[in-house]
């Protein structure tokens, strides 16, 4: 099924000016309401005043929707929406439920409309813990042509895991402002990335390489802002205990990371939520400018 793409996204694409995809997951599923409207907004509005076009990501009324009105964000916002990576996108349109893409599915989406860049707050990886799940989120990265821009992989995940697992994939990590892959919250993993880049227009040529080259996507990473950033000693801590309770409710599958998101909410009392709209808004402007650099 071919997505919906709103007018002044296939506007822009068919006029070759910049365009910037953007998840639904962060809104339905990231923070709480209505905090999560205003972040949609905001991501929205940092784009457009980066000068590049929005195209927000869901599923609706049978359709895959390639950007959104006030009144879809609100709807997602809202609660309800169906958590979706690539496995559930048939399913919910079939049943013409309300879909959050995740960025798997975002990234599968947006690159299938000539999309190039997408930004996003954290990619999925490996779980911690023996036998860990994959994350699709990698699978999709090594597939899609598309730039992600993000903040690294998820603290709650196993990073070594989930950088060896991106190196094996063929997926190429570049660091913008940084020499190690950052974990979110954390600007240092100790993981050292094999190409920096601290001017847009040189990290635009390497991405459009690489995706010319036919070899699937791009991992764009910077770390989050540093005056909100957490230090790795008191994160560990608290994913400890987050870990714990999640073990004691059973939680597990795809719902164990955004459970382990909440309980680090309240046991940060409220830290990690600044911190991951801040660097969702500074992946979206830096998205915005790589689109435009890449369109030059």
């Amino acid at each position: 099924m071919s997505p919906v793409i709103a007018e002044e996204i296939a506007a822009a694409l068919a006029g070759r000016r910049p365009v910037v995809a953007l998840e639904s997951t962060l809104i339905a599923h990231g923070f709480p309401w209505p905090e999560n409207l205003e972040v949609g907004h905001d991501l929205e509005a940092t784009v457009r005043k980066a000068g590049a076009v929005p195209a927000t990501i869901a599923l609706a009324d049978g359709a895959i929707r390639v950007g959104l009105d006030s009144r879809a964000l609100e709807r997602l916002a809202r609660g309800g929406a169906i958590k979706c990576s690539t496995r559930d996108l048939g399913a919910v349109l079939a049943q013409g439920g309300l879909g959050a893409t995740t960025v798997a599915a975002t990234a599968r989406i947006a690159a299938s409309a000539g999309i190039r860049v997408f930004a996003t707050g954290g990619i999925g990886g490996v779980h911690r813990g023996e036998g860990g799940d994959v994350s699709a989120d990698l699978i999709e990265l090594s597939r899609a042509p598309i730039a992600v821009v993000s903040a690294g992989a998820k603290i709650v995940l196993d990073l070594p895991a989930t950088f060896e697992a991106l190196e094996t994939l063929g997926v190429p990590v570049y660091g913008f402002g940084c020499d190690e892959f950052p974990g979110f919250y954390v600007a240092r993993s100790g993981l050292g990335l094999d190409h920096r880049f601290d001017d847009v227009g040189r990290l635009a040529r390497a991405v459009t390489a690489h995706l010319d080259l036919g070899l699937g996507g791009v991992l764009v990473c910077q770390p989050p802002p540093e005056d909100l950033a957490l230090s790795g000693p008191e994160i560990e801590g608290m994913m400890t205990q987050a870990l714990a309770r999640a073990a004691a409710e059973g939680v597990r599958g795809k719902a164990v990371t955004p459970h382990l998101l909440k309980s680090l909410a309240v046991l940060s009392d409220g830290r990690t939520i600044a911190c991951n709209r801040a660097l969702a808004l500074a992946n979206a402007s830096l998205a915005a400018r790589l689109a435009k650099a890449i369109c030059a």
